[in-house]
């Protein structure tokens, strides 16, 4: 049975970091398709970063990198210099298709928030 869970998420002030974890199970990490995707009230889902071909939204180029560590099955998200535009609920995806920053990835995991105020 496939699972994620996010951690990590909180509260911020503006250029304030945290680092967003995705505990994976029920697959192996490095036999899927993994990315990251943000859902602010109101907006759609939106792809930020994908490990595949570590490719990023240009929104966060330059502040977010994304990362796995296959013995752990855990991937990860470092977010710098946030912008409260960055306020969202955070989600990782798994597939065994690289949908890159598309949402049609097939597992999901609860999502966590994060939030930075200004």
């Amino acid at each position: 049975q496939v699972q994620l869970v996010e951690s990590g998420g909180g509260s911020v002030q503006a250029g304030g970091s945290l680092r967003l974890s995705c505990a994976a199970s029920g697959f192996p990490t490095y036999a899927y398709y993994m990315a990251w995707f943000r859902q602010a009230p109101g907006k759609e889902r939106e792809g930020v970063a994908t490990i595949a071909s570590t490719r990023y939204a240009d929104s966060v180029k330059g502040r977010f990198t994304i990362s796995e560590d296959n013995a752990k099955n855990t991937l990860y998200l470092q977010m710098n210099s946030l912008k409260p535009e960055d306020t969202a609920m955070y989600y990782c995806a798994a597939d065994r298709i690289d949908w890159g920053l598309l949402a049609r990835y097939k597992y999901w995991g609860q999502g966590t928030q994060v939030t930075v105020s200004s």
